[in-house]
């Protein structure tokens, strides 16, 4: 686990992270970026499909001493986004951090096998989400003089990683663009909006169950350590990603560190996209 440490680099913010729990034991992405938020002194709303995941981030959070809210939604419903929003801004009263980590492929990864409701679903968890979130929460940020965006894309959406990852990658390219005509579209409103693009990063979300199988043998690899060995093993850098890695680079991002920062696409790859192989 992260070692703990405090800091004031959101103190007085409210971030209301979208995919704040984890699918499974273990710290994903947004549950890592949640809990920082919080120790780098946020208050933190904390939304998860599953609310029972999001109760998780939000006990580990105040057992440090922060102060964490949580809710239940798809935010690939508007009803449920404005449910959302309308609650965070009950209990907080204001949203100056917005972090999108809902997203995840469907089983349509070679462009002949992708089913319709498929390639649907994914579109509406990787893009439709954000569109929503955004359409929901920029105008608050506006109202209140600005705000940071945060939302969490793929190396996938800019390269082929050497496996069929079609829907996904078409869907986390769309989360780029759009990103970035957001972060244009709303600059002198004092908006900023940026992308985070993880790479081989070991989550809970890498040993899912995705159409009866476990997410490793979709690739070819008979166990998780397999795949994790290989993963690793064609990083420059030496070892695969943690949750903590692309949650310190988020932070960096919603943060006033990085109040010239907008419209950017950070790899938090440890090398690989500057270089060709994958797995």
């Amino acid at each position: 686990m992260e070692a703990i440490k405090r800091g004031e680099r959101v103190k007085g913010k409210v971030a209301l992270v979208a995919g704040a729990g984890s699918i499974e034991p273990g710290w994903g992405n947004g549950k890592a970026a949640a809990v920082l938020y919080a120790r780098e002194g946020a208050q933190v709303f904390a939304v998860d499909f599953r609310l029972e995941a999001a109760e998780e981030t939000r006990t580990i959070i105040e057992s440090e001493g922060g102060t964490c809210a949580t809710f239940a939604a798809d935010v690939t419903s508007e009803t449920d986004v404005k449910a959302m929003v309308d609650a965070c801004l009950n209990t907080f009263g204001r949203i100056d951090i917005l972090h999108n980590n809902v997203g995840g492929q469907g089983p349509g990864r070679w462009v002949l096998d992708i089913e319709r409701d498929d390639w649907d679903a994914v579109l509406a968890r990787n893009v439709t989400s954000v569109l929503l979130t955004c359409k929901a929460v920029i105008p608050i940020m506006i109202r209140q003089g600005g705000g940071a965006i945060v939302n969490i894309s793929s190396i996938a959406s800019m390269r082929h990683v050497n496996v069929p990852t079609a829907s996904y990658s078409a869907a986390k390219g769309a989360v780029n663009l759009l990103t970035q005509n957001l972060a244009l579209q709303y600059a002198d409103k004092h908006i900023r909006a940026n992308c985070v693009l993880p790479g081989y990063i070991d989550t809970p979300f890498t040993r899912r169950i995705v159409a009866g199988k476990p997410s490793y043998e979709h690739k070819g690899f008979t166990s998780a350590e397999e795949y994790r060995k290989a993963r690793d093993g064609i990083v420059p850098l030496g070892r695969g990603g943690t949750a903590w890695d692309v949650a310190r680079a988020a932070l960096f991002l919603a943060s006033d560190d990085a109040d010239y920062i907008t419209g950017v696409m950070l790899p938090v790859d440890g090398g690989v996209t500057a270089t060709c192989p994958g797995v």
